[in-house]
């Protein structure tokens, strides 16, 4: 056995190491960022997806075109979830985070090309992110949540270039208000439970038909025709609790020998429906939502008392409902009392685009809101959607957190000034890295530039001579393709967008940077799991003395 390799991979993988395997994971990488850096700014560029169903999403959202992309390669799915934790964290900048991260990789790579080892490199990008951090956060100014016009701005700001510019004034006002509606008090702290905005989507009318509902919609219709259509002054009850009889636990035979006897049975069944419908009725419930199902019968008992139902109602809109109305969710018919019941101005079964929906308007204190959107289309609607969803992202962090910077790209080229001056600080190679950073962060302006059809050159320049002069808030209008102050403008984002995306896309580019083995593994074909060794590349054994 001397001196003979001995296999210890599977049969069919295969393993790249070194310069190779960096290589391979950087191209990877930047392939990624490059697919949706066409899509950054406010003339950013849409793509269109099509799934293996033929099902087309059209958007220019970057944590959308990547989660639809069928990325195979591990190191691009690394530039997928950095977009997908921006999302997830902030709700916008997810474009900025994966260009961000490919371009830090593409200087990496200049970096080892010249010998300076990945290690170093990691340790100088992680000096750069923390002071990144640290100055970005000096630039940032407070803003008072009582500001509606400086919270539209910032709603503006995250719509534009979203393909709902034809309706950016209405979606901005309605983000503001919805968020603003659902801000709870949390130990002196303010906090916005996204989950409490619920959106419905209605293909038909206008996007300028686009509405928020203080309140909420039910895309449910009443389960009787001879209930009232509307109620004014409702009184609601929520019942997680089916109002129909109960299947027994076990199996169970009843012997019927007579007509009179089904009689009785079916007199029986119904008086015990009836008791139940009693309850409800005598709560003072004007209008009902059930969870599960209604009987036949008791639609009936419920349509005579003119009671407003609603059934099959999801469980999170029975939490919204509960929320909005001030009703408490009952489980129990006998435990049902006034106190429990919520109120709202006007519980009212309409007609959109034809198809009936509830609306539950007028509620004294709607700590959850609905927002109606509109569209000519699905593909419209969607589209909107994914806007009003990072317009309303955006203005919660903003009132959780109080701090804004400006947008245009102002504090990337802000920060690579100041960190060119620090890297002159450092000793050693990791300048070397911090430079690399600095320089990195410049592709957020030139990318700006490149989409809007400017020269990239010429406006970094511009940008560059502005913050020398002091104009720290110097901006890329790419409407007039001149530098102007971004705060005049009321061009400003979220400090936690901008440190997102340095903690993210600094964390990926290391993790990325310190892989030097890749090793795929896929399942032999045949034979025992690990013991087939003909046909393996010599350079996957390890030779044993």
């Amino acid at each position: 056995m001397s001196g003979q390799p001995i296999f210890i991979l599977k049969d069919g993988s295969k393993r790249t190491r070194g310069r190779d395997a960096q290589g391979n994971n950087i191209m990877a990488a930047k392939a990624v960022a490059e697919a949706v850096r066409t899509t950054l700014g406010p003339k950013g560029m849409d793509k269109m997806l099509v799934d293996s169903m033929g099902d087309v999403t059209i958007t220019n959202d970057g944590a959308t075109i990547l989660k639809e992309m069928d990325i195979e390669h591990p190191a691009a799915k690394m530039i997928v979830e950095v977009s997908k934790t921006q999302d997830e964290e902030v709700g916008d900048g997810t474009t900025s985070a994966a260009v961000v991260a490919g371009e830090l990789l593409k200087k990496a790579e200049d970096l080892i090309d010249m010998d300076i080892h990945p290690t170093v490199i990691a340790s100088g990008y992680r000096l750069a992110a923390s002071k990144a951090v640290e100055l970005v956060q000096g630039l940032a100014k407070d803003v008072d949540e009582t500001n509606v016009d400086l919270l539209t701005s910032i709603a503006s700001t995250a719509i534009t270039g979203k393909g709902a510019e034809s309706a950016k004034p209405l979606l901005a006002k309605i983000s503001v208000e919805a968020v603003t509606s659902v801000v709870d008090d949390v130990n002196g702290k303010k906090q916005v439970d996204r989950e409490q905005i619920n959106v419905v989507k209605k293909v038909g009318g206008r996007i300028e038909d686009s509405e928020l509902i203080k309140g909420m919609i039910i895309d449910k219709e009443r389960v009787h025709s001879n209930m009232p259509e509307l109620v004014e002054n409702a009184k609601i009850l929520l019942l997680n609790e089916a109002i129909e009889l109960k299947d027994t636990e076990i199996d169970a035979e009843i012997s019927i020998t007579s007509p009179d006897q089904l009689q009785l049975f079916l007199d029986q069944e119904e008086a015990m429906i009836k008791a139940t419908v009693d309850k409800v009725i005598n709560s003072g419930a004007t209008v009902v939502f059930v969870q599960k199902g209604v009987d036949d019968m008791a639609q009936h008992f419920l349509a005579k008392a003119g009671i407003f139902v609603v059934r099959r109602v999801k469980k999170s809109d029975m939490e919204k409902l509960a929320r909005a109305t001030g009703a408490a969710l009952i489980s129990n018919f006998d435990e049902i009392s006034a106190d429990d019941l919520g109120y709202a101005a006007l519980v009212e079964e309409k007609k959109v685009s034809g198809d009936a929906m509830i609306f539950v308007t007028g509620c004294e204190n709607p700590k959850s809101v609905s927002v109606l959107l509109r569209g000519g289309t699905d593909h419209v609607i969607d589209s909107i959607e994914t806007a009003l969803e990072d317009s309303l992202r955006v203005v919660g962090v903003v009132i959780e957190d109080k701090k804004l910077v400006a947008g245009g790209g102002s504090p990337e080229v802000e920060l690579s000034l100041r960190l060119n001056e620090y890297a002159a600080t450092l000793e050693g190679r990791e300048q070397l890295a911090v430079r690399a950073y600095a320089e990195a962060l410049e592709i957020i302006p030139k990318t700006l530039a490149e989409n809007a059809g400017l020269d990239p050159i010429d406006m970094l320049m511009d940008l560059r001579s502005s913050h020398e002069k002091g104009l720290k808030t110097a901006g890329l209008d790419v409407f007039k393709g001149e530098v102007v102050d971004m705060w005049k403008e009321f061009v400003v984002e979220p400090l936690r967008v901008k440190t997102q995306v340095i903690n993210a896309a600094t964390e990926s580019a290391v993790m990325i940077l310190r892989i030097d083995d890749v090793i795929a593994t896929t399942k032999s074909q045949g034979g025992a799991p690990g013991m087939d060794m003909s046909g393996m590349d010599p350079g996957m054994g390890m030779d044993m003395p």
